[in-house]
């Protein structure tokens, strides 16, 4: 995939409730998952430092910034 000139790729910052760790990751390392619920909107992603997997929950403020950076995104019903 090619960039425009001058693009910057988008990082978010994260950490690990497992082991601590606090990083960034580019928007491919995130991914996203929209339901019906409170409950059931979420992103997910692999720490980088232990290969704990790791699920937080996702408020709209979350939604906006992870969708607008370019996470992929999975929409239940």
């Amino acid at each position: 995939m090619s960039r425009s000139p001058g693009l910057v790729p988008v990082t978010f910052k994260a950490a690990c409730p497992e082991c601590r760790a606090r990083f960034e990751l580019a928007a491919d390392a995130l991914r996203l998952a929209i339901g019906g619920s409170r409950r059931t909107t979420f992103y997910s992603f692999t720490c980088p430092e232990c290969a704990a997997p790791v699920r937080k929950p996702a408020g709209e403020r979350i939604v906006e910034l992870l969708t607008g950076g370019g996470v992929s995104t999975l929409r239940s019903v």
